[in-house]
């Protein structure tokens, strides 16, 4: 059973995961039109993602005899002055979303939920991955810089990326 204390962290959580898929959706769309198709597929790619982990948690508070709550989302923002603000962004978010991980793993310790604990480390993991891949991207856009020819290659490759991760995903 979880505390109201977990229940009402958990629901937060649930929000923020959601309000993370419609951000990457935005992302999609923005790139999508600017005619980054590598881009706006690795965009809708993690949209998908963090509405899985969205359901996740969702599923998990039901089971343990919460009441998961669909929420009100902030509306993404939809517009970047360019594709590095974009991805510079993403990174910001994903630090943030780390840091709400984090505070729930603690809130979890603090009400000796060890189940709770047990299932969020998952996403104590998953961050360390998102965060890193951010990172990663932004280092590629920042070598770049105002390249076009460089700008073709990093979208290609990046949709190179989300078909070789949605392959490996599909043999898990």
């Amino acid at each position: 059973m979880l505390s109201k204390k977990i229940e009402k962290a958990l629901n937060d959580q649930i929000r923020i995961e959601a309000e993370s898929s419609q951000i990457y959706l935005a992302m999609a769309c923005w790139a999508e039109v600017k005619g980054l198709e590598g881009v706006a597929g690795f965009m809708y790619s993690q949209s998908d993602e963090e509405r899985t982990h969205m359901l996740k948690l969702v599923r998990y508070v039901n089971e343990r005899g919460g009441h998961a709550h669909v929420s009100a989302l902030k509306a993404p923002n939809v517009t970047f002055k360019s594709f590095k603000e974009m991805f510079e962004k993403l990174f910001e978010h994903e630090v943030f979303v780390s840091e709400s991980i984090n505070e729930l793993v603690h809130i979890s310790l603090q009400e000796k939920d060890y189940s709770t604990h047990n299932f969020l480390q998952w996403y104590v993991a998953e961050q360390i991955e998102e965060e890193a891949m951010a990172r990663t991207i932004l280092d590629k856009i920042n070598m770049i810089g105002n390249d076009k020819g460089g700008l073709y290659l990093f979208d290609r490759d990046i949709q190179q990326l989300t078909i070789s991760t949605a392959a490996s995903e599909g043999a898990e």
